[in-house]
């Protein structure tokens, strides 16, 4: 699941959106509750799943299409709670020593990011399995967690002065490896379905680089831009793992095509190029590496790296958006949803430099039993001063941050073990068959 960090302070009235791990729904997060709506129908309705009201939250994950979301709320920054929403129980709760900065979970592991602290849990008891202690100081919570089973990697900042990666086997609980990414820190990370490849970006926003998760190889290089810099706020693979999608503090969104089948016939061919690749991007990648010797570095970089696809141009800069590509109804779709309470829905061109054409613009703050969508030709109603925010953790109360509590490199986190509240269900069967997927997790309004 993906999440934007780094908000401002959360105000009144403002809400927190989420997608979930393959793209199938949206959480919507507001003063007075939550709601998770699906994605399947959303070029014309955006149908809601359900509802129910809370404490005002700034962290919500739904994992996939189970029963099962991990909330975290304004009032109590330091307690993470796992509910069952169908059945309207919370199943338990865990308290650390500082301020939740982000929650990450897949079927097999649950993430708590802490400032400079990562605490990994068995999913299927959340038992604490390992403790990740002094990392780099790490305010903003940024870490990555693959949605895959088979490749459970962890992804998190390994330096506070340069993008080092440091990816983690949140299975057999060991280093995997250290990826240098990036000269200036870290901005963003996201994986591939799979979890066999790693986006990632600095503070600069100019670079996006994707490498293998597995040895730490370099796959591809992507240009946002050349002009300025800037501060990329979301990252995301298509769940076709052939697009990545990135937007920023400006008002476009790019998508850049992962021509893999290219860069193998370029190495495969090994140099020898058909009539129909000469001019095509198969031979610009070849050539690319032919010069490599002959050229500084700093001119092959830039000649070897991938433009955008394609890209969107929305109404205003400084709108905090986070974006995903995914698959509905047999057709591939961008999703944006900003910071101005509203979900956009793009189609994706087949032809390299086409626009993204919108489709429709859904208003994520109604409170009906299903979301209207209001029209297109609108423009006007989109402004910054909706009241609304979106996803991260550095809207938590102030004083809530601070260093982790627990001292010593690794182990098996119990000297610094999270506190098991006492206000909700153990881990049991109901909760086991949520985590598989086995029970579906409809608009149920009966208690357990």
């Amino acid at each position: 699941m993906m999440s934007l960090l780094g908000r401002p302070d959360v105000d009144a009235g403002e809400v927190f959106v989420n997608f979930n791990q393959n793209i199938t729904s949206l959480a919507v997060a507001t003063s007075g509750g939550y709601s998770l709506y699906s994605l399947g129908s959303v070029d014309s309705t955006l149908d809601k799943i359900y509802h129910t009201k809370s404490d005002e939250l700034f962290l919500i994950e739904r994992l996939f299409e189970s029963s099962l979301v991990a909330i975290v709320s304004q009032r109590a920054p330091r307690k993470l709670k796992v509910c069952h929403f169908k059945k309207q129980s919370e199943i338990c709760n865990y308290s650390y020593a500082n301020t939740i900065l982000a929650v990450k979970l897949n079927r097999e592991r649950l993430i708590v990011c802490l400032e400079e602290s990562l605490y990994i849990h068995n999913i299927q008891d959340m038992k604490v399995v390992h403790t990740i202690r002094d990392t780099p100081c790490n305010p903003q919570g940024l870490c990555a967690l693959s949605s895959s089973s088979e490749h459970c990697y962890l992804a998190y900042p390994g330096s506070v002065t340069a993008g080092e990666v440091q990816i983690f086997d949140a299975i057999n609980l060991h280093a995997k490896t250290m990826i240098p990414a990036h000269d200036t820190p870290l901005a963003a990370l996201a994986f591939s379905p799979s979890g066999t490849e790693i986006a990632t970006a600095s503070e600069r926003g100019t670079v996006i680089r994707v490498f293998s998760s597995q040895d730490g190889s370099r796959l591809f290089e992507l240009r946002r831009g050349l002009k300025r810099c800037v501060s990329i706020v979301s990252l995301s693979f298509s769940t076709c793992a052939e697009y990545l999608v990135s937007s920023s503090n400006t008002e476009t969104v790019h998508i850049f095509r992962l021509d893999r089948s290219a860069t193998e016939t370029a190495e495969g061919h090994g140099g020898k190029q058909s009539s129909d690749d000469w001019m095509g991007y198969s031979f610009f990648r070849f050539l690319s590496k032919t010069v490599t010797s002959y050229l500084p570095t700093q001119v092959t970089d830039v000649f070897s790296q991938g433009r955008a696809f394609a890209s969107v141009s929305l109404p205003e800069a400084g709108v905090r958006r986070m974006c995903a590509i995914t698959t509905i109804q047999k057709q591939l779709r961008l999703l944006i949803a900003s910071q101005d309470g509203y979900l956009y829905v793009y189609s994706i061109p087949t032809v390299e430099g086409a626009e993204c054409q919108l489709i429709k613009r859904h208003d994520l703050r109604l409170e009906d039993h299903y979301a209207m969508d209001i029209k297109v030709d609108s423009p006007q109603t989109l402004g910054l001063n909706s009241g609304v925010s979106i996803g991260g953790a550095a809207g938590v109360p102030p004083g809530g941050t601070g260093g982790a509590g627990a001292g010593g490199s690794g182990g098996d986190g119990k000297s610094a073990a999270p506190v098991v509240g006492g206000g909700g269900d153990k881990p049991g069967g109901s909760y086991a068959s949520a985590v598989k997927g086995d029970e579906p997790a409809g608009p149920s309004s009966s208690s357990a």
